[in-house]
């Protein structure tokens, strides 16, 4: 017996059964549950924001009034494939992609503002 042996335990006293490891069941449940909670709470809501941004570009039309992603509000005067072209004041027109338009505002507020 050495001096050694009083402060460390031999290894082989030390050994311990071999244990049986976490299933793969247990250790896949966290991440799909945590995948699940981001889809629900972040993609989904996205996606039907993007589905209802959709919506309301197919059906703008001439003589609707926008306002954009900018703020500038107008009446829509020219409906292209990609851009409109929008009249912010009297004979004042600009030209912007159909993606930038971020809300059909009801008929008459640029007149009562």
């Amino acid at each position: 017996m050495n001096l050694l042996d009083l402060v460390i335990a031999p290894a082989h006293a030390a050994a311990a059964a071999p244990g049986a490891g976490p299933s793969l069941l247990s250790t896949l449940a966290f991440p799909i549950i945590l995948i699940a909670i981001m889809y629900f709470l972040m993609i989904r809501p996205q996606m039907k924001r993007t589905k209802e941004h959709r919506a309301m570009l197919e059906k703008l039309s001439v003589g609707d009034e926008v306002i954009t992603n900018g703020g500038i509000a107008g009446v829509v005067r020219n409906i292209g494939d990609s851009f409109l072209t929008i009249e912010i004041a009297e004979r004042v027109e600009i030209r912007v992609q159909k993606g930038a338009v971020g809300n059909v505002l009801p008929k008459g507020t640029l007149k009562s503002a």
